[in-house]
């Protein structure tokens, strides 16, 4: 079993994208532990455009959160799980209100135990015959009833298109980190052995 299944089995929506990277699994997977403090200028901006409702309200006197947090981004993510060739993290909260609507999660267990949407964020990585790896992300989500699900479903389809681009520039930064790392190192031995 994954450990994505395994962090969450049960789903209602789900995207996955992939990508071919000319570098070994284990670069790969030392550039997937940075990712969590990934920037990316397009991705900063649609998330300046998907929060600006919210943080125009607040200034308007409106209550929500925005105000006192930076932009969204993946350091708002926890990491459930991680192994040789896989590493999740988790989202909890009221995704398509204004300021998301975040829980917070310690660990793992407290995710389980959370009743609102949770989200899930995975990737693994996979040798290739032809010496490449195979970068793979996969989102689930989880809505927990009817109510949850019909207000999260519109937001969705909204959101879909944006958050396939994040996914796939995610997924080509994680392999520009990955051949920079095995470069270096690479560079290090033809430097060390003469």
């Amino acid at each position: 079993m994954s450990l994505l299944h395994s962090q969450l089995p049960q789903y209602q929506f789900a995207e996955r994208h992939q990508r071919l990277v000319a570098a070994s699994p284990q670069a790969v997977m030392q550039a997937l532990a940075q990712l969590p403090q990934w920037q990316d200028p397009w991705v900063n901006r649609f998330i300046a455009l998907r929060e600006l409702p919210g943080r125009l309200a607040a200034r308007l006197g409106y209550t929500n959160a925005l105000p006192h947090k930076p932009p969204f981004g993946l350091h708002e993510f926890t990491l459930l799980a991680q192994g040789e060739h896989e590493r999740v993290w988790g989202l909890a909260g009221e995704f398509w209100r204004s300021d998301y609507g975040l829980q917070p999660i310690a660990d793992a267990a407290s995710f389980a135990a959370l009743t609102c949407p949770r989200l899930v964020l995975g990737f693994t990585v996979s040798a290739q015959p032809d010496g490449q790896t195979l970068l793979s992300t996969v989102t689930r989500v989880h809505c927990p009833d009817v109510a949850s699900y019909r207000r999260f479903w519109p937001y969705w389809y909204l959101i879909r298109p944006v958050s396939g681009l994040i996914r796939q520039r995610s997924l080509r930064a994680v392999a520009q980190l990955a051949l920079a790392q095995q470069g270096s190192h690479l560079g290090g031995d033809r430097q060390a052995g003469g």
